[in-house]
């Protein structure tokens, strides 16, 4: 895991995960260091990630406030509980159906639940975050986060793409990668975590991305994708754009046959 600190409020707990013949996945969880401080999103729900460590090393754990939880993926409730216990004073910001998928793994203590639903905000000492659902998601939970003084936009998956390379997966600035391999990386993501853009009716999804265009956002803070400052009006293009790209068709048996071939068997014993 990496540290990126994007500005004075910002830091990014930059992670990856390596997707074979796709290329390496960023996995970002953030921290506001507002006066309440926020952790948004937790990191991945696999050993050995370091994200408890990392986090310490940017805030005191104990004086955590709140967890903006986008959706409870296991790619963004990693080190949840774990955080949970660490900050006693935390609330997780999730919704009310955000709660019932959390149910079905391992239930949130409601009382260190605030319901928040999009287009309504929490104070959290120096500033107001807003909940606002991003363009596309793969979840029906899903709320990203507005901050209005840092004028960042917290997206969740939307605007994700996976990268060439671990160290640009976890890089500081999409701009280290040239803007057409993001594009055809953010179509090719866009396709696969959201299927269903290609069926939407076209009216109604191009409206919801005119919040976005309202806003403005001066960065994009995609779980999936390195930090994007001053891509607002880019990146919602590519999305218009979304529903005429190729549909992915992921490998089947046979593929997965063909790809096994190439490795060695594992000796038994």
């Amino acid at each position: 895991m990496k540290i990126n600190r994007i500005n004075p409020d910002i830091s990014v707990l930059a992670d990856q995960l390596e997707v074979p013949g796709v290329g390496y996945l960023p996995v970002n969880a953030f921290v506001l260091h507002a006066d309440e401080p926020v952790v948004i999103d937790t990191g991945l729900s696999l050993p050995g990630r370091g994200f408890m460590d990392a986090l310490g090393s940017l805030v005191e754990i104990g004086d955590v406030e709140w967890i903006w939880l986008t959706h409870p993926d296991r790619d963004h409730t990693g080190a949840l509980f774990d955080l949970l216990d660490a900050a006693p004073r935390a609330r997780v910001i999730t919704t009310f159906l955000g709660v019932g998928i959390m149910s079905t793994y391992r239930p949130l203590p409601m009382s260190r639940v605030y319901l928040l639903n999009p287009g309504q905000s929490v104070d959290v000492g120096d500033r107001r975050l807003t909940a606002l659902r991003p363009p596309l998601f793969d979840s029906p939970s899903t709320v990203g986060c507005y901050d209005e003084r840092t004028q960042a936009y917290f997206s969740s998956d939307c605007f994700g793409a996976p990268m060439p390379s671990a160290e640009l997966a976890t890089c500081s600035d999409i701009g280290d990668t040239p803007s057409s391999d993001v594009r055809a990386a953010q179509l090719l993501w866009a396709t696969v975590d959201s299927p269903w853009v290609h069926i939407v009716d076209r009216v109604g999804y191009l409206d919801t991305l005119t919040p976005l265009q309202t806003l403005d956002p001066a960065m994009l803070l995609s779980t999936h994708l390195p930090p994007a400052l001053r891509r607002t009006p880019e990146y919602l293009e590519m999305l218009a754009v979304a529903p005429e790209s190729e549909p992915f068709i992921g490998p089947d048996q046979a593929a997965l046959e063909q790809m096994l071939a190439g490795f060695e068997p594992i000796p038994t014993t």
